[in-house]
C-alpha cells in the first residue's frame, strides 16, 4: 500500500510513552507506589531497555521522582503525574457504562458469543479495558456476562454473553447510514485521484452490506459474502478502540471466533478506501480511515485526551533534562579550555565533520574529524549516557 506521511505519523508507537506507562503500572502496584530502583532495573529486560533505570528515569523529572534512603534509591510519581493517575481512574468509572458496551459487542460478534479471557487482556488496552475489568466489571454485570471454564484449565477461562442486547447489534456503519439518511455501507476516504481503487470500492460497495452482528447462515471462505463480512467485523473492531487501529497480527489470534478471512492481509489491502495498512516498526497495523484527519483522531475518547497529558507531561520533563544536561556539558566543556559556540554554530559544523572534511568546522583545528564527532556526540545526544 501507498504510504502516506499523515497516517504513518498517526502509526508511530512512542517508545517512550509506552514503556513510561508501563513504568507508572508497575510503580502504582507497589506498596505505598513507591519503587526501589532496584526492583524496577530487574523489570528493564520485560520492558525491552539496556542501561541503568536510575538514568532512565531521571530523563522525566516531571513524571518520576527519585529520592535515597541509606544507600538505596527510590522512585514515586510526581504530585502532577498523581493527578493525570487520579484524573484517569475517575475517567474510568464515568466510563464504565461504554466499557460494558464494548465488552458486549465483542461478545455478541464472536462465535457461540464466548471469547477466552487471556485473548481479551491482548486487546484490553486497544480497547481502554481497565486492568481489573474481569472483577470491576463482570460480576457486577452479571445478567449480562459469566465467566466459565469447560476444560477446568486455567488458560481456558473464557467470558460468556448470557443476554443479547439488540440495540448493541447495530453497527457503527449502519449508524452512520442512518444518520446521513443513505444507503447502508462503508465510506471511502482515497483522493478523488485515485481512479481505480474508487472503482474497486464501488463495486465492492454495490453489493449488500453483512452485519458484523449477524448469523453465518453457510457463508462459504473467499465469497464476496464472505468478504463482505470480513470487512464489516475488521471496520466495527476498529471503530470499538481507542485510536481506531489495531496490529493485523493480534486480529488474528481471534481469526476463528470472528470467523475472518484466512488471507486477512489481502483482503484489507485490496480495501484502501477502508483501511490504510502500514507495516512501519516492522509491525503490519491497520487503522481506520473514517476515524482520522489527516494525522489526528477526528472524535477523540476521554481515556485518550488524559493520555496525550500523560505523553505532554513526559515530553515536558526530558526537554527539562535535555537542557540541564546540556548546560552541564557545555560547562564541562568550558573548563577544558573549548571554546563555546552558539548550538546553531556547533550543530552545522556537526553536519559538516560528519561529511569527511578533516578540517571542516571552528573545532578543526582542535580535534581531528573521529574527536570531533565524539564531542558533538556528547553535547547533542540526550541518550549518549
Amino acid at each position: 500500500m501507498k504510504k502516506e506521511p499523515d497516517l504513518e505519523s498517526a502509526l508511530s508507537r512512542n517508545r517512550r510513552w509506552i514503556v513510561n506507562n508501563q513504568i507508572k503500572n508497575i510503580i502504582i502496584r507497589c506498596p505505598d507506589q513507591v519503587a526501589p530502583i532496584n526492583f524496577l532495573q530487574k523489570k528493564f529486560k520485560s520492558l525491552d531497555l539496556q542501561g541503568q533505570a536510575l538514568n532512565w528515569l531521571k530523563k522525566y523529572p516531571c513524571c518520576f521522582e527519585m529520592y535515597r534512603v541509606n544507600d538505596e534509591y527510590f522512585c514515586q510519581l510526581t504530585k502532577r503525574m498523581k493527578f493525570l493517575v487520579e484524573e484517569e481512574e475517575s475517567i474510568k468509572d464515568l466510563q464504565e457504562p461504554v466499557f460494558v458496551e464494548r465488552l458486549a459487542k465483542l461478545l455478541m460478534m464472536s462465535k457461540n458469543q464466548r471469547l477466552n479471557v487471556l485473548k481479551i487482556n491482548e486487546l484490553k488496552r486497544n480497547f481502554g479495558f481497565p486492568d481489573d475489568y474481569l472483577l470491576r466489571i463482570v460480576p457486577k454485570y452479571s445478567h449480562m456476562f459469566r465467566v466459565v471454564n469447560y476444560t477446568g484449565r486455567r488458560s481456558s477461562m473464557d467470558i460468556e454473553l448470557t443476554s443479547w442486547n439488540p440495540d448493541f447489534a447495530v453497527s457503527t456503519t449502519e449508524k452512520l447510514a442512518k444518520k446521513e439518511g443513505r444507503e447502508i455501507g462503508f465510506s471511502c476516504s482515497l483522493p478523488s485521484t485515485w481512479i481505480k481503487s474508487w472503482e474497486r470500492f464501488r463495486e465492492f460497495n454495490s453489493t449488500p452490506y453483512i452485519s458484523p452482528y449477524a448469523e453465518l447462515n453457510g457463508l462459504m471462505e473467499g465469497s464476496i459474502e464472505m468478504d463482505k463480512r470480513t470487512v464489516a467485523m475488521v471496520h466495527e473492531l476498529l471503530s470499538l478502540t481507542l485510536w481506531k487501529k489495531v496490529s493485523i497480527t493480534k486480529l488474528g489470534h481471534f481469526r476463528r471466533k470472528f470467523c475472518l478471512s484466512e488471507k486477512l492481509n489481502v483482503l484489507l489491502l485490496k480495501q484502501p478506501g477502508i483501511f490504510y495498512v502500514s507495516n512501519r516498526y516492522q509491525l503490519y497495523t491497520v487503522l481506520l480511515r473514517e476515524g482520522y484527519n489527516g494525522s489526528e483522531l477526528i472524535e477523540k475518547d476521554p481515556l485518550v485526551v488524559v493520555k496525550e497529558k500523560f505523553g505532554e507531561l513526559m515530553m515536558e520533563g526530558l526537554h527539562e533534562y535535555n537542557q540541564r544536561h546540556y548546560q552541564m556539558n557545555l560547562e564541562k566543556k568550558k573548563k577544558k579550555g573549548v571554546i563555546a559556540f552558539r548550538p546553531e554554530t556547533l550543530k552545522k559544523n556537526n553536519e559538516e565533520s560528519f561529511e569527511g572534511d578533516d578540517q571542516g568546522g571552528d573545532l578543526g583545528g582542535i580535534f581531528d574529524a573521529e574527536e570531533r564527532k565524539r564531542f558533538y556526540k556528547v553535547l547533542f545526544d540526550d541518550d549518549a549516557k
